[in-house]
């Protein structure tokens, strides 16, 4: 684990995504943790984590245009123009990690740490295609 400019936790299943990036921060991986929102508006579990304070790290919660993988990419991109990022670890879970990776690379420019959510899945690669 190295230190990056910015956690970015992408949309998706509720497998302990949010809690793992966040939990990085406070471990002093980042002092920025981004979490796409691209849940209902009154989600109470994205309105808990988006309500984080700690003086270690700030959390920011965007909703991706569009809703996507792509669209989670081209935030990432313009915060980074924004505030000098250059480095980002990109959260999600196991199968999503390799396509992920690929999307990241074609929207941001700096590097790309990839970390899959630690948990076992009751299937494999070969049942989630």
């Amino acid at each position: 684990m190295r230190p990056v400019d910015a956690i970015i936790v992408l949309g998706g299943e509720r497998d302990g995504r949010e809690e793992y990036g966040i939990e990085h921060a406070r471990q002093g991986v980042s002092a920025n943790v981004v979490l796409s929102h691209p849940y209902w508006r009154g989600d109470p579990k994205m309105a808990e984590f988006c309500a984080i304070q700690d003086q270690r790290f700030t959390v920011t919660c965007v909703p991706p245009q569009p809703s996507t993988t792509r669209g989670e990419a081209l935030f990432t991109r313009d915060l980074a123009a924004q505030h000098g990022w250059n480095s980002v670890m990109v959260i999600s879970w196991r199968y999503r990690v390799p396509r992920a990776r690929y999307i990241f690379s074609r929207c941001f420019d700096g590097d790309i740490v990839m970390r899959p959510v630690p948990r076992d899945y009751d299937f494999g690669v070969a049942h989630w295609e």
